[in-house]
Formats: C-alpha cells, structure tokens, sequence
C-alpha cells in the first residue's frame, strides 16, 4: 500500500508537469524524470548511496552492468540521461508508457540488419546534447557477476565527435541493514523468464534494500585502438567495482 501510493503521488506531483514544460518549451527533452524516478525510488525503500559523481557535461555514454528492472529508477535518480531498452518494452503497459514518457530508445536487440538504424538513433541523441544510459551486457545478470560486454554497442562512439564514456557499477548490497548473501540473489536479480509483476512485489516485500552506485573516472575512447578494448577496460573496471561493492570495500577510484 506505501509503495502504491507512493508511486501514484510521484506519478501526479511529476507528469503533468512534465507534459506541460515539453509542450511550452523542449519538446524533446525530459526535465522531470530524474525526479519522478527519485519518488518511485523512495517509494519501493530503496536507499541509494553513490561513490563518485557523474560527468558534469552533455554528451556522455553512462556504461552500466544490468541487474533487474529496478536498476531503471535507481540509475534514472542519479542520472540525467536516456535508456536503451529493446523494443518489447514499449508494449509493456504502463511501464512501456513510463519509459517512453523518459524518451528511452528503443532497439531491437534480434535483429543484425537493424543495427545501423539503432546506432544512428543513439548518436543522433548523444549529437542533439543528450546523455545515454547504456547496458552491454545486452541482458540481466544474476547477480553473482558481470556478463561480458558486447563490443558491438561501443561502435557508436566512433560516429559522435566529443562524446566521453563513464563506467557505473550498480549493486544491491543490504536489506534491511544486512549484507546480501548468495540466496538474496533470485529476488533482487530479475534474470530469465521469470514474470515481471509477481518479481517486483517479491523485491518490494524485502523492505529497505539498499543500492550503491560507483562513477568512475570518465574515459575519452579515443585513447584505446579499438571498440573491442574499450569494451574491455570498461567490463574490467565495472566487475572490479561490482566485486567490491558485493564484498563489503569501499571502491578504490571514484570520479572526483
């Protein structure tokens, strides 16, 4: 009942508000999302602790590990920037409604022959001034590591001149005050066919779940020979910072 009413007053105090500046101003730039996803947050008992700050500057390439669903308004709280979902999320209901409300760009993640279309439609926002949310891993994770990242999806860096790449790490690391263990996984994790719906009241019947963010030090790409080793250096620097944050230390290097 908190979390719902929670959410129904994020949702009044934000979107109407938010349709109205678009109408009257930018149309395509969101300027009250970062706070309704600060609402929503407060409203699951999500506690969020970041180390290091995000680039002060347009134009930057967030590069996180993908957890669960949630990640969207832990992350959306902290970040001004768009997500890159796949496509199916638009039909998802309100959810798909929320999303595209934060303007999200949508890709499809089966199909190879659209892969152009995609990236033309990142860098054309990353070139109008906007920030992206990226997850390369190209899925969820189960929590107990982070997958590899698909080099693929760093390509765009190559058509945007200026754009900078900052690694985050998120993690889940306490409820209700305790480290989270192995068995904790599965419900915070939102990993394989499991259905949206029944996972999100299982996360938000845990109680106060605490979520930690690391920014690293942001990176020009220009500095490494190709996608394929930048992809590395970010996978490397994210699972560091992931491995820590799971075990309890503080991160070793954090943007100032």
């Amino acid at each position: 009942m908190r979390t719902a009413l929670g959410t129904a007053a994020t949702v009044v105090a934000t979107v109407p508000a938010e349709l109205l500046l678009r109408a009257i101003t930018l149309r395509n730039r969101p300027y009250l999302p970062i706070w309704f996803h600060r609402g929503l947050s407060r409203a699951m008992n999500v506690v969020i602790r970041t180390h290091g700050r995000p680039a002060a500057r347009s134009r930057v390439l967030y590069v996180v590990n993908h957890l669960s669903w949630a990640d969207i308004p832990v992350l959306g709280a902290r970040l001004r920037g768009s997500f890159v979902a796949k496509a199916e999320v638009a039909d998802w209901g309100p959810v798909g409604w929320l999303a595209s409300f934060a303007h999200t760009v949508y890709v499809a993640r089966d199909r190879r022959h659209s892969a152009g279309t995609q990236r033309n439609e990142i860098a054309d926002r990353l070139r109008a001034g906007g920030s992206i949310i990226l997850f390369p891993e190209g899925t969820n994770s189960d929590g107990t590591c982070v997958l590899p990242f698909k080099s693929s999806l760093f390509a765009v860096v190559a058509d945007v001149p200026g754009v900078i790449i900052q690694p985050v790490t998120l993690a889940y690391t306490r409820i209700n005050g305790l480290p989270v263990v192995r068995a904790d996984l599965p419900d915070l994790a939102w990993v394989g066919d499991t259905a949206l719906a029944p996972h999100a009241l299982g996360f938000i019947g845990l109680g106060r779940v605490t979520a930690e963010i690391i920014f690293h030090p942001p990176l020009d790409p220009a500095a490494w020979p190709d996608r394929k080793a930048l992809a590395r250096h970010c996978h490397d620097v994210i699972a560091a910072g992931y491995r820590r944050l799971m075990r309890g230390h503080a991160p070793e290097e954090v943007a100032a």
